[in-house]
C-alpha cells in the first residue's frame, strides 16, 4: 500500500463522518439536532470506517490520531499527515454542505456550548478520553474483531447523546474546525482544539495504566521526544 493511500482514505473517511453529521445537524433543524445528530455522526463513522477504515485504520480524528501517536501506533510523521488529511477532509465536507445551503446554516452546525464554557470543557474532556479509551482497546484486542467498527461507532454515537447538550459535541477538532471555518461561528472555539487533545491524553493515560499495567510513563515520553525531535531534525536537514 503507497502512504498516500492512507491519508486519501483519512481525507474521505473524515469526509464522510463531518458531512453526514452536519448535514444532518442543518436538515433537522435545531429542536431536533439532540435526536437525530447522535445518529447522524454514529452511522456516519461505521460508513466512514467500512468504506476507508482498513486503509488508514479509521482515525477521521485528530484527537484519535493523537492517542495512538502517544500508544507507539503511529509515527510522528504519519501523524502530522493524519492531521493534514483530517482537517481536509473536514474542510471538504462543510465546503460540500456550504453548495446545498448558505454560511448561516453551516454555522448550525458549528459546535458551541449550551451551558458555559466550563461545562462545555468537560464535556469535550472527558468524553472524547472515554471514545479514545474504547479504540485503544478495541483495535489492539483480537477479542472484538469482528465487532470492532460498531463497537467504536456505537461510543460514539454514546458520547454524542451526552455531548451535544453542553458542547454541541465536537470531541473532534477537524470537525470543529471546518464547520466554524466556512460558517464564521468561533464562539469559545479554543474549547473544541484544547478540550479533545487533552482527553485523548487523558485517555491514553488511563488506557496505559490500567489496560497495559504501567506505572511509569517516563520512558514512552522519552521516546516520544526522541522521535519528535529526530522528525524535526531530520526535515531541517532535508530542506537545507
Amino acid at each position: 500500500m503507497k502512504p498516500w493511500q492512507k491519508y486519501a482514505a483519512e481525507v474521505f473517511g473524515t469526509f464522510t463522518l463531518v458531512f453526514v453529521g452536519a448535514t444532518t445537524v442543518v436538515g433537522v433543524g435545531a429542536p431536533n439536532a439532540p435526536l437525530f445528530a447522535p445518529f447522524a455522526f454514529g452511522i456516519g463513522l461505521l460508513a466512514a470506517l467500512y468504506a476507508f477504515g482498513e486503509i488508514s485504520g479509521g482515525h477521521f480524528n485528530p484527537a484519535v490520531s493523537l492517542a495512538l501517536f502517544l500508544d507507539r501506533r503511529l509515527g510522528v510523521r504519519d501523524l502530522v499527515a493524519y492531521w493534514i488529511s483530517q482537517f481536509a477532509g473536514a474542510i471538504l465536507a462543510a465546503l460540500g454542505l456550504l453548495l446545498m445551503t448558505s454560511s448561516d446554516d453551516v454555522a448550525k452546525a458549528a459546535t458551541v456550548p449550551s451551558h458555559g464554557n466550563r461545562a462545555a470543557f468537560f464535556a469535550e474532556l472527558f468524553l472524547t478520553a472515554i471514545f479514545v479509551l474504547v479504540i485503544l482497546q478495541v483495535t489492539k484486542s483480537g477479542k472484538y474483531a469482528s465487532t470492532t467498527f460498531v463497537a467504536i461507532s456505537l461510543t460514539l454515537l454514546a458520547v454524542h447523546f451526552a455531548a451535544v447538550p453542553f458542547s454541541g459535541s465536537g470531541v473532534n477538532p477537524a470537525r470543529s474546525f471546518a464547520t466554524a471555518l466556512i460558517g464564521t461561528e468561533w464562539k469559545s472555539f479554543w474549547i473544541y482544539i484544547i478540550g479533545p487533545p487533552l482527553g485523548a491524553i487523558l485517555g491514553w493515560v488511563v488506557h496505559a495504566i490500567v489496560v497495559s499495567g504501567k506505572t511509569d510513563l517516563r520512558g514512552d515520553i522519552d521516546q516520544m521526544r526522541r522521535e519528535v525531535g529526530g522528525a524535526m531534525g531530520s526535515g531541517g536537514a532535508s530542506t537545507g
